[in-house]
């Protein structure tokens, strides 16, 4: 995994990468037995390097639809690596072998919409009538500061999950004569999204997202990535969150793709390989 040339890292945030590929059989075939094992002993040993750079993250995925067979998420500072690692996974059982159906780039990034320090502090006032200054106030408000600082941290720079069901599609806000997300005003735009994030929330323990910025990156302007335990929570979330104004109103979502986080040897077995 050497490089030659200088790191280009954001100044905020990791790319990330979504892969998707079908399996071109007839020419895995044409390969002999050796040379079929030396393919998987490349991509074997692939993943294992990715995963021991720095920052990076690597997942193996099986696509449960016939819309691809097999996919990897890259999470990793540096373009240049994430660039060099793509075209390396493509090849790696061989010419042909791999050939990409879809794929998606992005940058983590920390949401402009979050719950602020007042946004709470009028919440411990109205709802839980505490009153401020008091040493109750000031305790809440210490948790909720660091309470946010994991968060923003999480969105910039997250660990990814090892749940098994994943789920990823792209979605961008409406900029139509009847609605336009952007003539909105900063603070309408807000409050629509801390309601829609209200809704996630009831999730907690159940779904975990992770939303990429793709503005001027890709076709889209979010990639969504969702993590679950079992499909009926993906699809839970995503058919209410339907119903909340952000999404009826201002959005425009891309093609769902469904796979399942293989350990490789799995995911071998489970292409046939």
């Amino acid at each position: 995994m050497q490089e030659n040339i200088g790191a280009l890292i954001p100044e905020q945030g990791w790319h990330c990468v979504h892969v998707f590929y079908r399996i071109e059989f007839g020419q895995w075939q044409l390969l002999t037995d050796e040379e079929q094992r030396a393919g998987k002993t490349r991509l074997s040993s692939l993943v294992q390097e990715v995963r021991a750079l720095e920052n990076t993250q690597l997942l193996t995925l099986s696509v449960v639809t016939p819309k691809a067979d097999l996919a990897f998420m890259l999470i990793t500072p540096d373009l240049h690596a994430a660039n060099r690692i793509e075209k390396q996974l493509s090849l790696s059982l061989g010419a042909d072998v791999l050939v990409p159906v879809y794929s998606y780039l992005s940058l983590t990034e920390e949401s402009e919409y979050r719950t602020n320090a007042e946004d709470y502090a009028l919440t411990l006032e109205r709802e839980q009538k505490l009153a401020r200054g008091s040493a109750e106030f000031e305790q809440a408000m210490e948790v909720f500061d660091e309470r946010m600082k994991h968060y923003r941290h999480e969105r910039v720079y997250p660990t990814l999950p090892d749940w098994p069901v994943v789920c990823f599609y792209n979605m961008s806000k409406r900029r139509g004569e009847g609605r336009n997300w952007y003539t909105l005003p900063f603070e309408a735009r807000r409050k629509l999204m801390l309601g829609h994030g209200a809704v996630g929330r009831q999730y907690a323990g159940k779904v975990k997202q992770l939303i990429t910025g793709s503005s001027g990156l890709d076709d889209a302007e979010w990639g969504v990535t969702l993590f679950a335990l079992d499909t009926f929570q993906i699809k839970s979330i995503v058919y209410q969150m339907r119903f909340d104004p952000v999404s009826a109103e201002y959005a425009d979502f891309g093609e769902f793709y469904i796979a399942l986080q293989l350990p490789l040897d799995e995911l071998f077995r489970r292409l046939q390989l």
